[in-house]
């Protein structure tokens, strides 16, 4: 099976091998300007007013919070674009379900391109993360990784299910604006989710982003006494989820 889902990736490398600068910088402009905006903007206040629960200053805070928000939005949005492209425009993704592979396997390759393309872009964010800070053992740590991608399976998986799903190019962007775009704001990449009234805690707490903010910002800055060790827990059961649901609907899928 691991063998089929490389060959599935392996298709979607070739094209990705030839775009990897515009990859990598396509999700980099919507941080920069949340960097710029809150972290160098807003934060200079806040930093007056308050101390961050993690990091030196705000600026500090929000930074492992651009690296979740770049490598979920390109995960996302790349992988559904693809699969949209391949079923709607090109009319070769037919030739894909006819392969003699499990359906796992062709989930799994795609993920696994969505994952490619989610740390190129992110790579892109750490390494300006690294140049505002000079911290680099803090965003290259094993932990830091870890969460990374698995926050990069766990969307580009969504991002599957909804290339699937979907029947026309409006309907991504519907699901860009209902899910992706509030996720962005309320997946913790801003806030500490703990000093949020109960009430709202319970909604942030119910998205995946918001797991991987805290645990890259714990993996960052704090001691590994308080690493929070569910996040790795909940996205990984998140990506297990998705991968059945996403195996399912290949193997129902009529194109």
């Amino acid at each position: 099976m691991l063998g089929d889902s490389l060959t599935v990736l392996w298709g979607d490398w070739l094209d990705l091998r030839i775009r990897i600068a515009q990859i990598a910088a396509s999700g980099l402009v919507s941080p920069l300007i949340y960097i710029l905006a809150f972290g160098l903007g807003l934060g200079s206040s806040l930093d007056k007013v308050a101390q961050p629960s993690a990091g030196e200053n705000y600026l500090q805070f929000i930074l492992p919070g651009m690296v979740a928000l770049s490598s979920m939005a390109i995960s996302f949005g790349g992988t559904t674009f693809s699969i949209c492209g391949e079923r709607l425009f090109t009319k070769t993704f037919e030739e894909m379900l006819l392969l003699p592979v499990h359906p796992l396997s062709l989930f799994l390759g795609k993920m696994l391109a969505g994952v490619i393309r989610g740390l190129m872009t992110s790579g892109s964010v750490i390494l300006v993360a690294i140049l505002f800070t000079g911290k680099i053992w803090s965003f290259l740590n094993p932990l830091f990784l870890l969460l990374l991608v698995l926050n990069c399976a766990v969307f580009a998986g969504l991002g599957v299910i909804v290339g699937l799903s979907v029947r026309s190019l409006e309907s991504v962007g519907l699901y860009n604006n209902f899910l992706i775009v509030p996720m962005s704001f309320l997946g913790a990449t801003f806030f500490d989710p703990a000093a949020l009234p109960m009430a709202l805690k319970g909604i942030v707490y119910l998205l995946p982003l918001t797991y991987t903010s805290i645990g890259l910002r714990a993996a960052a800055y704090l001691p590994l006494s308080q690493f929070p060790w569910y996040s790795i827990g909940v996205l990984l059961l998140a990506a297990i989820a998705l991968s059945a649901i996403g195996a399912y609907k290949f193997s129902h899928q009529q194109d």
